[in-house]
């Protein structure tokens, strides 16, 4: 087996300030009041991921899902430690992340599939049909400023989602939007999977991990908790249930 992402004892380290402005640090210095503090928003973690793994990143809030995907895309470098993977990348790492609220919805395609890594021929070669996937057609020349959060999903996602990659990455990407271009997000990913292309995906939805997830990574605080078996991971969490989509017809997830 090929190893796609490896992480040893990858730290990385925020600092939260308590006051905004000059004369609050002062009044609390006076007081001998903390003004700051630093803590670990990934704390010590280790893992290996082969090939054509689907790995279900999972925590509460605030646990430090996003700030290891970061590390893994290269958006963030360890404070200590080392994150090292093998082949391309691409995902939806935040909502709407990169667009630029002045340009369209067109303009900001062509520029997030460059940052991306998709060439300018493989752009146009596919631009029809990230544009059909998005459902946005009749937004398309409209500027970004103007979408809701949901259509910035939508595009990002149809971008992230048609990129050549050997690793795809998904922090909580289908957590904005209508149901129906839900279950369509939940079929592309499928396919990704299906492609045997390596897949990092966070999100709070056990059922979506069932359905698409071989193995469970589970974050507390910025520690590594759990790594292991889907169904150990959703029950070490707690996770009796969630909102997943489903289908209407047939009741089942999908």
């Amino acid at each position: 087996m090929v190893t796609t992402i490896q992480l040893e004892n990858a730290t990385k380290t925020f600092t939260q300030q308590y006051h905004r402005t000059f004369k609050d640090v002062t009044v609390a210095l006076a007081r001998r009041q903390k003004i700051a503090e630093t803590f670990p928003a990934v704390d010590d973690v280790s893992f290996t991921v082969e090939e054509g793994e689907s790995i279900g990143l999972m925590g509460l809030n605030g646990s430090g899902k996003s700030t290891l995907l970061k590390m893994i895309s290269g958006v963030m470098r360890p404070d200590s430690g080392e994150v090292l993977t093998r082949g391309t990348i691409a995902g939806l790492i935040a909502t709407g992340a990169g667009f630029h609220p002045q340009l369209s919805g067109r303009e900001n395609l062509i520029l997030n599939a460059a940052i991306l890594g998709m060439s300018e021929a493989e752009t146009q070669r596919k631009f029809d049909e990230i544009v059909e996937f998005s459902g946005l057609e009749h937004r398309l020349d409209t500027e970004v400023g103007h979408y809701s959060s949901g259509q910035k999903a939508r595009l990002g996602f149809s971008v992230a989602i048609h990129v050549d990659s050997d690793i795809f990455l998904a922090d909580e990407a289908l957590a904005v939007g209508d149901k129906p271009f839900k279950k369509k997000c939940l079929a592309k990913m499928n396919e990704v999977r299906a492609e045997g292309r390596t897949m990092f995906y966070v999100t709070h939805a056990a059922g979506q991990v069932r359905k698409m997830c071989d193995r469970v990574l589970v974050l507390e605080e910025g520690r590594l908790a759990f790594d292991g078996e889907v169904e150990e991971g959703i029950a070490y969490l707690h996770y009796d249930g969630d909102e997943d989509v489903t289908d209407e017809e047939t009741g089942d997830d999908i």
